[in-house]
């Protein structure tokens, strides 16, 4: 297959296992369905498995550790001449060079949070640039503290443009002086379309507690098994104080960082009650409507809230990073109450007391969300103008 310039590239993504990237992918396609895309993954067959193969043409990237001469080579190259970019110029070599695609987006909206993707996102952005294209940080997130780091900040301004997809990413990228190539958008997932499909029988439409819990949100409690203790005592509480079901549903199926194994595990004492459903795997467009037909939702996964946030469903999210925060605060001005977060579980009963909170102002908060959702959410697909006049610049220049 040949690959011309004339295709966007989107690239630093893991695969649609995360439906959160795959809902990024498909979200950012329909913004700008008339430029041809190219999507550069870590997981082809993910990507051609769910919803994001009709939308663009699905490159595999290569993996340098699967390939044992060529790692050493590259290795040893790396080690000698002080080149960090060669591996980049291995795993993306039909795609490198402005000749073969002038324009980037880089689509992992969180690389920057964890240290070796922050490491992979600044190298990806030199050598995209150094080869005379143009990049785009698509949809981030980044942690204030993160803009103390010179070389971060000089990565940031490399960017042909930033869209941080919550205020306090865009306000620590201005006090960080990375500024001109900034635009605020709310997250690209915020414009994704749903899938309407036959639920189950037994799922009730709008008496239905969706939940999800993640092994990440686990992995960063502070007490040891605090955080499904936690969802446990939630799950008691609904079924014994209310008439409403339960529905897990999973966000992520990554091996390495699968929903649903925790999910299992909570399923497993209540398997036997008619009042609490397990979903499966599927696309993140069927998800999002299993969602949208949720009560209320409580979710660990932020494109799981993000879905339910922009069905007008109340949520509350159990999180611990700048991005639960941020979408948050932009939607209710504050993100106290509606993010708790998962180092900060204590008490086994923190999560029920915050569910009462919420449902106690269930018809308030959905009122807020109905009412600023339908210009919320067109405003994520307007960030689509934007790599539209990226676009038309780099191909009349």
């Amino acid at each position: 297959m040949e690959y011309k310039n004339d295709r966007l590239v989107m690239y630093l993504h893991g695969g649609s296992g995360n439906h959160g990237c795959e809902a990024i992918v498909n979200s950012t396609c329909h913004m700008i369905e008339e430029i041809p895309k190219l999507l550069v993954t870590n997981s082809e067959r993910e990507d051609r498995f769910y919803s994001v193969e009709p939308l663009c043409d699905i490159l595999q990237e290569r993996k340098i550790a699967e390939h044992f001469f060529a790692h050493v080579w590259y290795y040893v190259w790396r080690k000698i001449f002080h080149d960090p970019e060669s591996f980049m110029r291995y795993r993306f070599h039909k795609v490198l060079g402005k000749e073969l695609a002038p324009l980037y987006l880089s689509i992992g909206g969180d690389m920057y949070c964890y240290e070796l993707s922050k490491k992979e996102a600044i190298t990806a952005n030199s050598t995209f640039n150094r080869a005379g294209a143009k990049t785009v940080l698509w949809g981030c997130s980044l942690e204030p503290e993160l803009l103390q780091d010179p070389e971060v900040v000089a990565d940031m301004k490399r960017y042909a443009l930033i869209t941080p997809r919550e205020s306090i990413t865009a306000q620590a990228l201005q006090d960080a002086g990375v500024v001109e190539n900034v635009k605020l958008y709310p997250d690209p997932a915020f414009y994704l379309e749903p899938e309407k499909f036959d639920l189950p029988a037994d799922f009730r439409v709008g008496e239905t507690i969706g939940i999800n819990i993640s092994p990440m949100i686990v992995r960063n409690e502070t007490v040891k098994g605090i955080t499904v203790q936690n969802y446990r005592k939630l799950m008691d509480y609904i079924l014994n104080n209310s008439s409403n079901s339960i529905a897990l549903i999973p966000h992520v199926m990554w091996n390495y960082n699968d929903d649903r194994l925790t999910l299992q595990e909570l399923y497993e004492a209540y398997q036997d009650n008619d009042r609490v459903i397990l979903f499966e795997d599927m696309s993140c467009q069927r998800l999002k409507y299993i969602i949208s037909k949720c009560r209320a939702f409580i979710g660990a996964r932020t494109h799981a809230t993000i879905a339910a946030y922009s069905s007008m469903v109340p949520t509350l999210v159990v999180g611990y990073s700048v991005k639960a925060r941020g979408i948050a605060r932009d939607l209710f001005g504050t993100e106290e109450h509606y993010v708790l977060p998962v180092q900060s579980l204590s008490d086994p009963e923190e999560l029920i007391e915050a569910y009462k909170w919420l449902m106690a102002r269930e018809e308030e908060i959905r009122a807020r969300l109905m009412q600023m959702m339908p210009s919320y959410c067109h405003k994520a697909g307007e960030a689509g103008n934007e790599i539209r006049k990226l676009w038309q610049s780099l191909h009349l220049s």
